[in-house]
């Protein structure tokens, strides 16, 4: 898988690299940012290395990650990747997003993810695309389920967090069998 550029009239999400990702710091310290998430990313180093791990992926073809640039506010807002790519199966992860809390509730996440599915189904050809989220974190859940992803199960207590916790993850899908309808319905 290559690198690309992915945009729209609100978004571009640009390759994710070490060259840029620091634009990205202040928004990476932003308490809680990413509460529910085994990685950190709150300081400097914790961010590199985060964007090394997520490089070291695409280098092996199994992740595919992303800057989030707003268009409207003229800001980078975050990160995003595709991840978990099995390519034999044609099915892919869409995740590790997060955006500040000033970008959060206002339509961007969902022209990511958008632009994000778009290119799943319809350039790479894929056949599913499947989301894992905290059962505990309700607002990235309703986000998910407001794109038209389906809940298919929960795997009990199968990620360790950063304090030792061990989350149950939800895990949702969007069928390509699906995209037309979902395209239609929730991305007019």
């Amino acid at each position: 898988m290559k690198a690309i550029t992915l945009e729209n009239d609100r978004v571009k999400l640009i390759p994710l690299d070490l060259t840029n990702y620091k634009h990205l710091t202040t928004i990476a310290s932003e308490k809680d940012l990413i509460y529910y998430s085994p990685n950190q990313i709150d300081t400097p180093e914790t961010l590199k290395q985060y964007v090394q791990v997520a490089l070291d992926g695409f280098k092996q073809n199994i992740t595919l990650p992303f800057i989030v640039f707003d268009k409207d506010k003229q800001a980078f807002a975050g990160s995003t990747r595709f991840g978990l790519i099995h390519h034999k199966n044609k099915v892919l992860h869409i995740g590790w997003t997060w955006i500040g809390k000033t970008f959060q509730g206002t339509g961007l996440n969902s022209q990511m993810k958008f632009l994000m599915l778009q290119y799943a189904f319809e350039t790479l050809d894929f056949e599913k695309v499947e989301f894992r989220i905290d059962e505990r974190n309700i607002k990235s859940r309703k986000a998910v389920e407001k794109l038209g992803a389906t809940l298919e199960g929960l795997l009990r207590q199968n990620t360790v967090m950063n304090d030792g916790f061990r989350r149950n993850t939800c895990c949702y899908g969007i069928l390509k069998s699906e995209w037309n309808t979902i395209k239609l319905e929730r991305f007019k």
